[in-house]
């Protein structure tokens, strides 16, 4: 018997219990199941298993959205969305509900017991029907989020003086074209530094170039 205990969630009983003989056949604990994302929750917080495999669409809770609170009460359950979409985009709504695994259901055996033993070990597992740079491609686009955000908190004034520094323009030169003075816009270059956590022009025309604000050329 292998040491992991497992919570199977699907709303067909056909596909629990095939999963349930797989798993039990490889070793594995099944210790208890549920129909639905609610139920999955309610069952989690008597249970407390290892690893949670759950289906993604299913009635009355969504599998992403039990994942979410799930995680956010049991932070240190794995989470594995067992699923028949292939759509990258139900794996980043996944992987930003906290689950720590993504796997089609057509898979093999081996690759679920490998998805299981590669979550319990701290890692993600993303299924083999995905390219090899998926959660490259995720950490790109939560980065670029988080940059949005931060782009989001400067006044319209801050943004253009910001535009006007990644071109290459002094503050004496921008003072001249937006008809202020020098003091002025240093007061809004400090700002913008302040709110973006940037504290060199280098970095700053940098970030500016990643958020697409200039060409970088």
């Amino acid at each position: 018997m292998i040491d992991i205990r497992l919570m199977l969630v699907d709303d067909h009983n056909i596909v629990r219990q095939g999963f349930k003989s797989i798993l039990e056949d490889k070793g594995f604990d099944v210790i208890a199941e549920a129909a639905d994302g609610k139920e999955a929750i309610d069952v989690a917080r008597k249970v407390l298993p290892d690893v949670i495999i759950m289906d993604v669409g299913m009635p009355r809770m969504r599998g992403i959205e039990s994942s979410r609170r799930i995680k956010k009460e049991f932070p240190s359950v794995k989470i594995i969305m067992l699923t028949i979409h292939t759509n990258e985009t139900y794996i980043y709504e996944s992987l930003d509900a906290g689950a720590d695994g993504y796997l089609v259901k057509d898979t093999a055996t081996e690759d679920l017991v490998e998805a299981i033993m590669t979550v319990v070990s701290g890692k993600v597992y993303i299924s083999r029907n995905f390219p090899p740079d998926i959660l490259e491609n995720y950490s790109k686009l939560k980065k670029a989020g988080k940059k949005a955000d931060q782009f989001s908190r400067l006044t319209n004034r801050e943004k253009e003086i910001l535009q006007y520094i990644a071109e290459g323009n002094t503050s004496q030169a921008i003072a001249k074209e937006l008809f202020i003075s020098k003091k002025t816009v240093e007061n809004h270059r400090a700002n913008i530094m302040n709110k973006l956590g940037i504290h060199d022009t280098a970095s700053l025309v940098m970030y500016a170039v990643k958020i697409g604000l200039v060409d970088s050329n």
